[in-house]
């Protein structure tokens, strides 16, 4: 799929049909600009959709790398959840952010039981390491891939009113994607 003049990869699990690496596009699919290059407390703080490579400006860097260019080739970029549920999409034309069942249904196709699907926190066995990207991959991660999901260890930007709202965080041992399905004031999201 050709989106904003990228070309992703895809990987079919079961009868869904993912991308195989995180989105990189600065545009909503109406080609309407996605707000970049805040500062911590500005994107701690906004209501709108916003967009972000790893280490963007002089944001605070928990772990991982500042080196924006590589952070962009090898992990695509970050966004709060406020551009995830915003009505001009996110995702081009027939695609959509997951949603929280859509996600579900992801790991029960690669051995969740259902039973405990629904379970908050850490749950599952292996379905993560099948979901990671391998020592083979580049970047490459501690999981198996077998999945062809590919997901990376980008790491993520804490939002809202946190102490540290605005740096970034464990970039190279975790990942956070988005459902487009809310709760409260923001959506649920996974973690590997």
């Amino acid at each position: 799929v050709t989106f904003d003049g990228y070309t992703y990869d895809l990987v079919p699990i079961g009868y869904q049909c993912w991308f195989a690496e995180n989105l990189r596009t600065q545009h909503y699919a109406n080609g309407d600009v996605i707000q970049g290059e805040l500062g911590d407390a500005e994107w701690g703080s906004t209501t709108e959709g916003a967009v972000t490579v790893y280490g963007e400006g002089s944001s605070f860097v928990m772990q991982g790398s500042a080196d924006e260019l590589m952070n962009l080739t090898d992990y695509g970029r970050l966004y709060n959840w406020h551009a995830v549920d915003d009505p001009r999409g996110l995702c081009p034309s027939g695609w959509h952010v997951p949603t929280d069942n859509e996600f579900m249904m992801l790991e029960m196709e690669l051995g969740m039981n259902e039973s405990e699907v629904n379970d908050m926190g850490w749950r599952g066995t292996d379905q993560g390491t099948q979901m990671k990207s391998s020592p083979e991959d580049g970047p490459s991660w501690n999981g198996t891939n077998t999945s062809g999901f590919s997901a990376l260890a980008g790491g993520y930007r804490l939002g809202g009113d946190e102490i540290f709202a605005g740096s970034f965080w464990d970039q190279g041992s975790s990942t956070t994607f988005w459902t487009s399905s809310p709760i409260g004031v923001d959506g649920w999201r996974r973690d590997l």
